[in-house]
């Protein structure tokens, strides 16, 4: 699909210099999502795969990171709780990147969003709107998307990166009303377990 793409961006900058950006504004637009669906299906494609090699996890210091990888204009993070978590790295950060920014798409620029740990699990919690009942299982499911220029792949590769791991998910209503999701069945570092729930 890149090779194509790439023919077609090349042939749009040409197109541009010679009538001018604005004419073109759409095809770049669509362009920019064919890429972004491109590198969501390749990300969904890896999460899937079996995990050779976990690693021990700070999940303050995993999140902090994830949070600054994302466009989170005016939004705002709080780490409640820390941990050791046994995980694939790099697969968590794409679960940790791919939730944020879902709660800023939905919840707005200056959404707070949460994260915690669970007796033997962690969550994330938002202030946004919420999911309704009847949508939190089709919610990550593929090609679910209540936006227009919405891929639909962001929490099903939530959601696969948590089976890979033989993690549960559960979609359920936040502190404040917004999304709340909660990874249980996490194996934590021996001298990181949780004696109560979050």
């Amino acid at each position: 699909m890149r090779n194509p793409l790439n023919v077609a961006s090349g042939y749009t900058e040409v197109f541009k210099k010679e009538y001018g950006d604005e004419d073109f504004d759409p095809v770049t637009t669509a362009q920019d999502r064919t890429e972004q669906i491109i590198e969501e299906l390749l990300l969904l494609a890896r999460s899937g795969q079996l995990i050779d090699e976990p690693a021990t996890v700070s999940l303050s210091d995993l999140v902090d990171r994830c949070w600054s990888n994302v466009e989170t204009e005016r939004a705002h993070l709080g780490v409640v709780d820390t941990a050791q978590i046994v995980a694939d790295p790099n697969r968590l950060q794409h679960l940790f990147e791919n939730r944020f920014r879902n709660a800023v798409e939905h919840g707005g620029s200056d959404v707070t969003v949460r994260v915690g740990r669970l007796k033997d699990g962690f969550y994330t919690d938002d202030e946004g709107p919420g999911i309704p009942g009847e949508d939190r299982e089709p919610v990550v499911q593929d090609g679910y998307t209540t936006k227009r220029e919405g891929t639909g792949f962001g929490l099903v590769i939530v959601s696969q990166i948590a089976k890979v791991h033989g993690w549960e998910l559960r979609v359920t209503e936040g502190i404040d009303g917004g999304a709340r999701f909660e990874i249980t069945g996490v194996d934590f570092a021996p001298s990181a377990k949780a004696d109560t729930a979050a």
